[in-house]
């Protein structure tokens, strides 16, 4: 019989409205005034409100709706949202946020992650979801990185498992969103495995992985050579 290991009982630090700079993308403070309106164009209108469909919120009716909404979320500590800007284009291409923040228990989730059409599918979407990994690892000191989604939402399970993460298991009748049933799947990534997590996106992210085309020479989770 055993109780388990003793560990470090200090907090983690709570994330703090911070900037944090990558080669692609800078994540910053989520500011209605600032990051509004490309939002709002990049994810309403036709085929773009299917972005919504996994979220717990919209699409919005109108722009003062969704206006409304970033002003709450903006204010927010827990969720805490982040604006997810394109360095090429200087434009906002999504946002993603820190929530469920234990730091007694110095646990996390990331969560609540819109991605544009422009962002979908680029270097700079994996390079912010490292960004926020390595803050919340390296700066805060989490032991326990979480990510959960709707079970039906198929590319959220992938890009977990890409981003490497591993699969828990599956909460039944977890949620209720958007008058329907949510089954959550859920992942974690832990401290310990962070450091070779960490080199497995340093060696994808570096500019030498890509082709001219902008094509990747090595998948995320090819071993290292």
């Amino acid at each position: 019989m055993t109780d388990g290991p003793l560990i470090d009982t200090a907090p983690a630090r709570r994330p703090q409205r911070t900037t944090l700079t990558g080669r692609l993308v800078t994540l910053a403070p989520l500011d209605p005034a600032a990051h509004g309106e490309a939002l709002y164009l990049g994810s309403h209108g036709a085929e773009k409100e299917q972005l919504w469909r996994y979220l717990g919120d919209g699409p919005y009716p109108d722009r003062a709706a969704f206006d409304a909404s970033l002003a709450r979320k903006a204010a927010s500590a827990d969720p805490l949202f982040f604006t997810i800007l394109d360095k090429a284009a200087g434009l906002p291409a999504g946002y993603a946020t820190y929530l469920r923040i234990e730091p007694t228990h110095r646990v996390i989730e990331v969560g609540n992650i819109l991605y544009l059409p422009t962002l979908q599918r680029t270097a700079g979407a994996t390079e912010a979801m490292y960004l926020m990994a390595r803050h919340a690892f390296e700066d805060l000191g989490y032991r326990r990185y979480e990510w959960k989604c709707n079970a039906l939402n198929e590319p959220s399970r992938r890009a977990a498992l890409r981003l490497g993460f591993s699969f828990e298991g599956l909460f039944r009748q977890h949620m209720i969103v958007k008058n329907r049933n949510r089954d959550t799947a859920w992942f974690s990534l832990l401290d310990t495995e962070w450091p070779q997590r960490k080199a497995a996106f340093e060696r994808w992210l570096d500019p030498a992985n890509f082709d001219g085309a902008g094509h990747q020479r090595s998948s995320l989770n090819q071993p290292a050579t």
